[in-house]
């Protein structure tokens, strides 16, 4: 159980607070519901670009790295598709330089055309490091393209094409810096040594005086439903042959995606899994195989995932396909064991400990869900009400041939 306090502030900031006197420091974590999602389909990565530009200097701090750790702190951020989030930590008493500092560029980033260019030039090489140069490193691209016909989820955080960050201009990011960044659209969490009252007193002196700003809307549609299967094949220059078989399905604040987050645990997770046992084990056909749910704000993607033993030539791949289809068509006929539930039930109450472990973990989870309308008290309590039954409807619904999505990567003919 976590105790929290959660309160707004006039411009709609909303601020969730939770003391933890075993720590001699304090967290902050900013998240702004802003992502991938957000962006032009002839400009991706502008959010991931921005993760980078927030580090580029604002209005009265030219420095921020120095800043945090001038007060002994330390720094970091993150992008998806759904959400853009930075975090501090500082000692105990230092508190109020991160609240200085993170608000500081909430109000406005500085601007500065080196700092486009030096942080464009970042973005541009980790683009060529992670997605090019990288074994298997555009299978995002391929497999989302996939899934998706409409919804921006169809390219990766990190962008569709390097010549889109190429091309991005200071007017662009000051449009999109002030759609997005907003109090009204960001949910601070502030956990560790720290008192409410002294919370309020430095969110309402830092935070406070910023103003609301007008946020873009979301305009695009809801991606269609998928009715017959896709399929897809990619040769490249990679050791082995992976095959991907992905099904839409719901998004993570909607209880069936529980259901399906244990329905790949029981599937792929562990010695004792299924696809360990049967397919790794029990056959000469995988050296790996995995299953995996995307945990989007929209609908999202269960998917599974293996890489095969042999050639990877026709015949192989097949013979993999057929394996694999065997397992889901088992489970979305049978669904599971209690044993089965059991073991994923547990394992799924010690990741949520463990996630919430640290101060900066439960800053982290506590944004998360106060942004998602989810109490984070209940999430074990709502996964143990799932049943057998649970599992075996929501993988007949979800594991069916006409909303499959199949990505086949292997190896290029020498």
């Amino acid at each position: 159980m976590i105790a929290y306090t959660l309160f707004e502030l006039e411009n709609g900031l909303r601020v969730v607070h939770h003391r933890d006197d075993t720590t001699g420091s304090v967290a902050l974590n900013l998240l702004y519901n802003v992502g991938a999602r957000d962006e032009s389909p002839d400009l991706t990565g502008m959010a991931h670009l921005f993760e980078h530009l927030m580090f580029g200097g604002s209005v009265n701090v030219p420095d921020y790295d120095y800043s945090l750790e001038m007060a002994g702190g330390t720094n970091n951020a993150w992008t998806s598709n759904d959400f853009t989030n930075f975090y501090d930590t500082v000692p105990a008493g230092n508190e109020e330089t991160a609240f200085w500092a993170e608000s500081d560029r909430m109000l406005s980033l500085a601007f500065s055309e080196k700092s486009l260019e030096v942080q464009r030039g970042v973005v541009m090489e980790e683009f060529k490091q992670v997605c090019l140069n990288k074994p298997y490193g555009d299978m995002g691209h391929h497999l989302r393209s996939l899934i998706y016909t409409s919804h921006p989820y169809r390219y990766p955080t990190i962008g569709r094409e390097l010549s889109h960050i190429e091309r991005v201009t200071m007017a662009d990011v000051k449009d999109f810096f002030y759609s997005h960044y907003a109090p009204n659209n960001a949910v601070l969490a502030v956990t560790g040594n720290i008192t409410l009252e002294r919370t309020r007193e430095l969110a309402e002196k830092w935070f406070g005086p910023i103003p609301r700003r007008e946020l873009k809307p979301r305009t695009y549609a809801p991606e269609p439903v998928q009715t017959a299967p896709r399929r897809k094949v990619v040769e490249a220059d990679v050791p082995q042959t992976r095959l991907v078989i992905a099904f839409p399905m719901a998004a993570a604040t909607h209880p069936d995606y529980r259901v399906a987050d244990l329905l790949t645990d029981i599937l792929a997770s562990g010695n004792s899994s299924r696809f360990y046992r049967e397919l790794v084990m029990g056959t000469d056909l995988f050296t790996a195989a995995d299953a995996s749910v995307a945990g989007t704000d929209e609908p999202g993607f269960l998917m599974v995932h293996a890489c095969l033993r042999g050639s990877g030539d026709d015949r192989s791949v097949a013979e993999a396909e057929k394996a694999l289809w065997a397992q889901l068509d088992r489970i979305a006929a049978g669904g599971c064991t209690d044993e089965e539930l059991e073991r994923a039930l547990n394992r799924c109450e010690t990741n949520a400990a463990f996630s919430q472990l640290s101060y900066l973990a439960k800053a982290r989870e506590l944004a998360k869900c106060v942004m998602q309308g989810v109490e984070i008290n209940n999430i074990v309590a709502d996964y143990r009400r799932i049943t057998p039954d649970d599992i075996r409807r929501v993988a007949s619904d979800l594991l069916r041939r006409e909303r499959s999505n199949t990505l086949v990567y292997r190896s290029r003919p020498e």
